[in-house]
C-alpha cells in the first residue's frame, strides 16, 4: 500500500472513530444507561402522555427512544418490563445483514459469490444455471428470482429446496421472500462453521452488549438489546473504540437502494424518503416514500406485527418498538408507521412552550394541533391573510384566504399525516403544526 493510500485509510478511520465518539455508549453489561431530559429537545410532557396513551392503544409492549444514544423515553406496557424477551420478527433480517457484513470483513464469505458455493448445488427447484446464478447480494437485495408465492403447500417462509421455485432471473424481480433470505443465516453458519446464535454472540452481540438468541430463524431479546443493535448501526458500525464492521463499502451499501427495483431497500434494511417504494405480497411500485412524516434520511428494521428500529442519522435518534399488532395488519410494513412518526414529530409542539411564544399565539391561533377534519385559526391581524398548508416534505398542499377573524379550514381532502400551516400577514408568517389523523 502507498504512503498515500495509508494517509488516506488513516483519514477515513479517523473520521469513523469522531463520529462514533459523537455518541454515548452505554457499558456492555448491567443496566447502567445514561439518559437526556426530554425538556432538553423542547418536548413537553402533554405531547408524551399523548404518544405513550397511542402506543398502549395500539398493542404496544416497549418503546426506547435514543438521542445521541443516551435514553430520552422509555416506557413498558401492562406486564412487559425491560427483562422481558421479545421476537424481532423480520427486523432480524437487518441484523442478518450486518452479520454478513461481519462475515465478508473477515473473509468467511464474498456477497457477490454464488449462495451454491456455501449450501451446494440443489439449495433450489430452479433448474442449476438459474440457481448457480443466485448471488448472496441477491438474497441481501431480495431480488433473488425465486416465487415469493410458491405453490402450495409452500408458502412465503418454507426454506425447503422444493418451495424455493423459479419465477424470475436472478437481479431482475423485487420480491420479499422470507424462505430466500432465511438461506443467509445458513450461508452464514456453513461459512463460520458456527450455529448461528453462537456467531450472532462472537461477531456483534459481545461487542455492543447485545444479548439474544436465535430460533427457528427468528430473533429473541430483551427491548434494550434491541436499541443497543439500533445505536451501533447509527454510529456506522463502531462502539465506542470497537470498530466491528469496518467494512464501510458494505456498510454503505446496505443503508442506501441495493438494486433498481424497489428504491426503498437496501441490504435488509427498508428506506424512508425516496422517490417510490415497493411493499411485500405487492408487485406494485408506489410513487411515494415509506413514511412522509418520518424524516427522509431515516432506515429502519421492520417486522411482523409491528416490531421496529428505526434510525435517523441526521438527529441521531435511534426509536424501537416491541409488541402486539398496532391495528389488523401483521404485516412489517403498515399504516402504524406512519401515525407513529406524526406523534414523534409533535413532540416539540407545545402551547405554552417554546414554539409558540417565539411566534406570538396571541396574535395567530391554529387549534387544535391534532384533527381529522379541520382546523380553526382566530386571528388578531388585519385582514385579508394567506393561509399555505404545507405537507411533511415541504409540498404546498392548499392555499386560500382568510377573511373573518374566526375560520374553519377542511383537510378532509387531504391524507392522514404532518402539516404545516403557515399564516401570512404583510410582514410576518405564523406557523404551526397540525396532524390529521
Amino acid at each position: 500500500m502507498t504512503l498515500k493510500l495509508r494517509l488516506i485509510l488513516f483519514v477515513f478511520l479517523i473520521g469513523l472513530q469522531a463520529k462514533g465518539q459523537n455518541l454515548y455508549y452505554p457499558p456492555l453489561s448491567g443496566n447502567t444507561w445514561d439518559t437526556l431530559s426530554p425538556s432538553t429537545l423542547n418536548w413537553c410532557q402533554p405531547q408524551i402522555d399523548s404518544l405513550y396513551n397511542f402506543l398502549d392503544q395500539k398493542n404496544t409492549d416497549a418503546f426506547i427512544v435514543l438521542k445521541d444514544g443516551k435514553i430520552v423515553l422509555e416506557k413498558y406496557f401492562g406486564t412487559f418490563t425491560l427483562d422481558s424477551i421479545h421476537y424481532w420478527a423480520s427486523a432480524g433480517k437487518s441484523l442478518t445483514a450486518v452479520l454478513t457484513g461481519i462475515a465478508q470483513q473477515n473473509n468467511l464469505l464474498n456477497i457477490n459469490d454464488s449462495v451454491a458455493a456455501y449450501l451446494g448445488t440443489g439449495w433450489t427447484a430452479a433448474p442449476a444455471a438459474k440457481e448457480n446464478a443466485i448471488t448472496v447480494r441477491h438474497l441481501l437485495s431480495m431480488n433473488s428470482g425465486l416465487d415469493d408465492t410458491p405453490t402450495l403447500p409452500c408458502n412465503n417462509e418454507d426454506t425447503a429446496a422444493s418451495c424455493l421455485q423459479y419465477l424470475a432471473d436472478a437481479g431482475t424481480r423485487w420480491s420479499y421472500h422470507t424462505g430466500a433470505y432465511r438461506k443467509l443465516q445458513q450461508v452464514i453458519s456453513n461459512a463460520s462453521g458456527l450455529s448461528y446464535t453462537a456467531y450472532t454472540n462472537l461477531a456483534l452481540g459481545s461487542h455492543i452488549g447485545m444479548s439474544g438468541l436465535w430460533y427457528d430463524g427468528v430473533f429473541y431479546s430483551k427491548p434494550r438489546s434491541m436499541a443497543r443493535f439500533g445505536l451501533f448501526v447509527l454510529g456506522n458500525g463502531i462502539w465506542g473504540t470497537d470498530s466491528v464492521l469496518t467494512d464501510t463499502t458494505f456498510y454503505n451499501a446496505m443503508v442506501n437502494t441495493s438494486q433498481t427495483l424497489n428504491l426503498s431497500y437496501g441490504y435488509l434494511w427498508w428506506l424512508n424518503g425516496k422517490a417510490s417504494c415497493m411493499v411485500p405480497t405487492l408487485q406494485v411500485v408506489f410513487p411515494f416514500s415509506l413514511m412522509p412524516n418520518a424524516p427522509p434520511d431515516m432506515f429502519c428494521a421492520l417486522g411482523k406485527n409491528d416490531q421496529k428500529i428505526y434510525v435517523v442519522p441526521s438527529q441521531n435518534l435511534v426509536v424501537i418498538r416491541m409488541g402486539d399488532a398496532a391495528d389488523t395488519s401483521a404485516a412489517a410494513l403498515t399504516a402504524f408507521d406512519n401515525q407513529l412518526w406524526g406523534k414523534i414529530d409533535s413532540l416539540d409542539f407545545c402551547p405554552t412552550g417554546i414554539n409558540e411564544v417565539s411566534i406570538n399565539v396571541s396574535s395567530v391561533s391554529v387549534y387544535p394541533s391534532i384533527v381529522t377534519s379541520a382546523f380553526k385559526i382566530s386571528a388578531n391581524e388585519e385582514l385579508p391573510l394567506s393561509i399555505q398548508i404545507f405537507s411533511a416534505d415541504g409540498k404546498m398542499v392548499s392555499e386560500q384566504k382568510l377573511v373573518s377573524p374566526n375560520t374553519e379550514v377542511s383537510v378532509m381532502h387531504l391524507p392522514a399525516g404532518l402539516y404545516i400551516v403557515n399564516v401570512q400577514t404583510a410582514n410576518k408568517i405564523y406557523r404551526h403544526k397540525v396532524i390529521k389523523q
